[in-house]
């Protein structure tokens, strides 16, 4: 059971990230001895809507919860995040099996509408994402334009094959260090350098959505997300 002056300092915290996204209604957690309640609050404050739009790329192997995860968290967080099949179909079978169907074909997207491009990771799924020529243009047009971008596992060698990593602190799976040209790789779980996020593989597939969260809404935003999904009750 939380305790009135905890689940009271919860609320307010949900309620300034309900203004920091700026949306019109938002879901907090008030907490009783056995159940959680769902309580909605009233924010009134629409000039802060975040209007960011982001692009995550499914390949045919891509791995199930690095994808589905951060799609998850970001989705929560209120972000638009859209998912692109690079296989001419919209359905696009996981690392495990699972026909995920995709919002979007690349052929039919604008890469210019994008603030972030994503990349699971996963085997065989990175090396398709490495072999699609549309993708690697649009990365590095992206790059080029100082938009951030985000991958996961084996798939920053995508960034590095592209030479995007030299200089950058970047981290990956366990092995994939070579393939990241230039990097300075570091042993984290998650590691952002300026607007490139990079995280480890599929254990930090969560840790991965919330830095793509807080990219875009700051720490503090996002600090009620973990919480009401009990995110730090992990470490706890």
């Amino acid at each position: 059971m939380i305790k009135s002056k905890k689940r009271n300092a919860f609320a307010a915290s949900a309620v300034r990230y309900c203004a920091l996204r700026g949306r019109e209604e938002t879901q907090t957690f008030v907490f009783s001895r056995d159940f959680a309640y769902l309580c909605l609050h009233k924010c009134t404050n629409n000039n802060l809507i975040n209007k960011s739009m982001i692009y995550q790329f499914l390949a045919t192997g891509f791995e199930d919860i690095e994808a589905l995860a951060p799609l998850d968290i970001v989705r929560r967080a209120g972000l638009d995040i859209t998912t692109v099949s690079i296989t001419g179909d919209l359905t696009v079978q996981s690392a495990h099996g699972v026909g995920v169907v995709a919002d979007a074909l690349i052929e039919d997207i604008d890469p210019a509408d994008a603030d972030m491009l994503v990349l699971p990771g996963g085997l065989p799924g990175s090396v398709h994402l490495d072999e699609c020529a549309p993708l690697r243009d649009m990365i590095l047009s992206h790059h080029a334009q100082g938009k951030a971008l985000a991958a996961i596992c084996a798939a920053p060698m995508v960034f590095g094959h592209l030479g995007i990593l030299r200089g950058v602190r970047a981290t990956c799976y366990p092995g994939v260090e070579p393939q990241l040209d230039g990097a300075v790789c570091v042993d984290e779980i998650v590691c952002r350098d300026g607007n490139i996020i990079t995280g480890r593989g599929p254990g930090a597939a969560m840790a991965f959505g919330y830095a793509i969260a807080e990219y875009f809404l700051g720490e503090e935003a996002v600090a009620p997300l973990r919480e009401g999904m009990m995110y730090n009750r992990l470490f706890a």
